[in-house]
């Protein structure tokens, strides 16, 4: 399950795990308009971890999830 909430500056998607155990913690993905955060629960530590990635990370790991195992680099028209 994920929700998808639009806020003033940025929108959030919450990702719910769900079904048989282990479960692990929801990820909170939010997208503003220069980077993309992940946060989620680390119970061991009870704290939010986060990773910012920048619109570039953001770009080569949707083509990433595509592709068999390799090295790549996206190349942009301009290039």
């Amino acid at each position: 399950m994920f929700t998808i909430e639009h806020e003033f500056d940025a929108t959030v998607i919450t990702l719910v795990d769900e079904g048989p155990r282990p479960l692990q913690e929801d990820v909170t993905i939010t997208a503003f308009e220069d980077c993309v955060t992940i946060e989620q629960l680390d119970p061991r530590t009870d704290r939010v971890q986060k990773i910012t990635l920048s619109l570039a990370q953001l770009h080569e790991l949707g083509a990433a999830l595509d592709l068999p195992e390799g090295v790549y680099r996206i190349r942009l028209d301009r290039e």
